[in-house]
């Protein structure tokens, strides 16, 4: 880690120090903001939450060797130096974007509705053959997330890949003002967070304020199959991505192997490569030409990318597929929103086993909500799924939108207990069972069930 220090924090941050001069300028090695990930040399960081105030395990982070701590109140028999600030969200955004303000390297921020952290995944796998890439770990991608991730950097990484999570106007101003990235890749304008954001005009409108905190020679990598995003002007140069002819770079001649593989040439004005990437979903092919854009940009070769590539491993909860011993699990339980559940529908059309679909809820989606569900149940319909299994308040509205596009077997729980014990007879041998809903139905514990079948 470059030079920061508890009195540059304090500096930065407009706080107070508290402790003994000799620690004013001893080196802290990283941040992080639950004291049981605390290393030596790390910065804690206070932060009060609904249930937990993260003041009360000070003292427990200063014993695992905490250098600092930041806090918004004194700390009682403190066990080591502290920084006093009035808020310590607002000090963490600016001790990360003085952070970052430091590195001389190419920052890549990543944003969307649906694929931004398996493009995060694809980029990072892709720059990784030849650079060392410092990214954005799972899904740390909001306003403390985002400069937890910077403040990893150190002096070895040649690039950073950040993924920026929104869910309100405003909160992209407050990451893009942290990351100033110098590429951007926008994934795609979807249903998501419309209860905050009103429409998909409203969700371009939130997303593209990053382009507020970008220099002028920056580059906009845009999904040119989304016609919000091929319209929208950047003010910079822009680089279209994904399947379609207007693309500058595009996935052709796509092909899958069951849940091992996706392979796919990719299509630019320089010419076609083929590439191998070692996981399920067919969203992968969409995204991989960002990563070949991105990789072009900083220089590498085709074989590079295509190397790198084939390093790539999906995050868990994300289209990360398993076979149990007697069904491919298809665990897609991390979050849902209309676009992403079409994505992993169609991903299932793919598999030749009998398809099923454990669908929840989808929240968060304003008036529209009841019209938005039953689009995915007629979806699911000509998608070919064999067996449709819907569990929530909403999600009634996928099972009517199934059955009134065909005859399939089809069945409704109202909640996820009464699911979680009929799904010993609704799965057989060799299924290809796919789960999603969004993270508040919590569907995840759905899993060990399904794995113990």
């Amino acid at each position: 880690m470059k030079n920061l220090t508890p009195q540059i924090i304090a500096e930065v941050a407009g706080g107070e120090f508290v402790g003994e001069d000799s620690a004013r300028n001893v080196r802290i090695t990283g941040a992080e903001r639950d004291n049981r990930d605390v290393k030596p040399g790390n910065l804690f960081l206070c932060i009060r939450g609904a249930r937990v105030d993260g003041h009360s395990f000070a003292n427990s982070a200063f014993e695992a060797g905490a250098t600092c701590c930041l806090a918004e109140q004194e700390i009682p028999d403190a066990k080591g130096p502290y920084v006093i600030v009035d808020s310590t969200l607002l000090a963490i955004r600016k001790i990360g974007a003085y952070y970052r303000s430091l590195f001389d390297i190419p920052f890549i921020g990543l944003t969307g509705s649906v694929g931004k952290t398996t493009a995060k995944e694809l980029v990072a796998a892709a720059l990784g053959a030849k650079f060392h890439v410092l990214k954005t770990h799972e899904n740390l991608n909001n306003e403390i997330g985002v400069p937890l991730t910077l403040l990893a950097l150190d002096e070895s990484h040649e690039a950073a890949v950040i993924e920026m999570g929104i869910s309100d106007f405003g909160d992209m101003s407050i990451l893009a003002e942290m990351v100033r990235p110098d590429i951007f890749i926008m994934t795609k304008i979807g249903y998501a967070h419309l209860k905050e954001l009103g429409d998909l005009n409203g969700v371009l409108k939130a997303k593209t304020e990053a382009f507020a905190y970008m220099k002028p020679e920056s580059v906009a990598v845009m999904n040119g199959d989304d016609d919000l995003l091929w319209g929208f002007d950047t003010g910079r140069r822009r680089i279209a991505f994904g399947l379609g002819e207007r693309n500058d770079f595009r996935a052709v001649n796509i092909r899958t192997e069951g849940t091992d593989a996706v392979e796919l040439d990719i299509l630019s004005d320089t010419g076609q490569f083929a590439v191998r990437i070692p996981s399920y979903g067919s969203h992968l092919a969409a995204l991989a030409p960002a990563a070949a854009a991105v990789g072009r940009l900083l220089g590498m070769s085709d074989d590079e990318i295509k190397v790198g590539l084939l390093s790539y491993a999906p995050v868990g909860g994300r289209a990360n597929a398993t076979f149990t011993g007697k069904i491919t699990l298809i665990d897609d339980c991390y979050n849902a929103n209309p676009n992403s559940v079409k994505a992993a529908l169609t991903s299932l059309s793919t598999l030749k086993e009998r398809r099923v679909a454990i669908l929840g809820d989808m929240l968060n989606l304003g008036a529209g909500s009841d019209e938005l569900h039953r689009e995915i149940g007629v979806f699911a319909a000509e998608c070919g799924v064999d067996s449709l299994i819907c569990c929530g308040v909403e999600a009634r509205f996928i099972f009517e939108g199934f059955k009134s596009a065909c005859s399939g077997e089809a069945c409704l729980f109202a909640d996820r207990a009464e699911l979680a014990s009929a799904l010993p007879e609704l799965i057989k041998k060799s299924d290809a069972v796919l789960v999603k809903a969004s993270n508040g139905m919590k569907f995840a514990e759905l899993l060990p069930i399904l794995r113990g079948l």
